[in-house]
């Protein structure tokens, strides 16, 4: 994906390693016969939509399914599709994938970004990604809705005339980023934060939450947006690149179960930005199973009939 996801600790860097010299992943030596193998990353995003394309397969076919979880970041489970020891990826980006896996420029426009990675991905990988489940996992600069309401905040373009009293909490890494980061963000927007401070991304909400900082900038999926007050501001400048999720899948598993496409297509556009923050909080704020909550979902919006 992006952004905390993508930054890899020891075993992921080794097993990045063994993928990309051609090795399958330790432990995985391909689906078995009549089982797909689904593969997820280790945020709860990712394993609650894997747990759902799980469940939509197993109501509606024969098919077992392997769940193969906690693939340590975009590049190893692209390569884990490639060497065929993953069926499906539930979780795959589009900025990510498009700057990653296809080693191309950012496309700002969504739409046209989608378009790129569903050609790319057929003419290079044999895969189809599928349309987005409806929503994106973007960097977005939020405030609360207090303050959002005192100096009238809608977009990014807002905060101009405040910048210079404001502080800025961000995620380590994107200070110096390339590209989208904070250079690039001067750039494009044209004004500075009069302060700055790196810290974890999981301390950014805390920090907004009790007046610590004055914007900070987070992930528009995080379930903590919600449960802090935040609210998030338009990128009106369209300066981060679109996160889009969708899941993609092999073509030769496709062939093999033309049936599955139809099934796995349910759930494009079904799921909104709000609604998998709502679902991610469940998960990381009130530790429920990831697979409970992809379960309430799909009886919730009548999918098993």
């Amino acid at each position: 994906m992006m952004k905390s996801v993508n930054r890899l600790i020891l075993v992921t860097a080794v097993m990045a390693v063994l993928c990309l010299s051609g090795c399958s992943l330790p432990g995985l030596s391909g689906p078995a016969k009549g089982t797909i193998a689904i593969g997820t990353l280790g945020t709860s995003e990712s394993q609650i939509m894997g747990n759902m394309v799980r469940l939509m397969i197993e109501h509606d076919s024969d098919l077992k399914v392997n769940m193969v979880n906690n693939l340590g970041s975009s590049t190893v489970q692209h390569q884990a599709m490639i060497n065929g020891d993953v069926d499906i990826t539930a979780t795959r980006y589009t900025g990510t994938d498009l700057e990653g896996a296809l080693g191309m420029e950012p496309v700002k426009d969504p739409k046209k970004a989608l378009k790129v990675v569903q050609r790319e991905f057929q003419k290079r990988y044999d895969q189809t990604w599928f349309d987005s489940y409806g929503f994106a996992n973007s960097y977005a600069f939020t405030v609360t809705k207090e303050l959002a309401e005192k100096e009238n905040l809608h977009t990014v373009s807002d905060l101009e005339k405040h910048a210079q009293n404001l502080k800025l909490g961000v995620d380590n890494a994107w200070l110096k980023r390339k590209g989208d980061g904070y250079k690039g963000f001067t750039e494009k927007y044209g004004f500075e934060f009069g302060k700055t401070y790196p810290m974890q991304i999981g301390l950014v909400y805390q920090a907004a939450a009790k007046g610590k900082m004055d914007v900070v900038l987070a992930y528009t999926t995080d379930g903590r947006i919600k449960s802090y007050n935040l609210k998030v501001l338009e990128d009106d400048k369209q300066f981060f690149p679109p996160y889009d999720c969708s899941l993609v899948a092999r073509n030769e598993v496709l062939k093999e179960h033309p049936e599955l496409k139809g099934k796995l297509e349910k759930l494009s556009g079904k799921i909104d930005t709000e609604t998998m923050q709502k679902m991610n909080f469940e998960a990381d704020g009130k530790k429920k199973e990831p697979s409970i909550i992809a379960k309430e979902f799909l009886e919730k919006h009548n999918y098993f009939k």
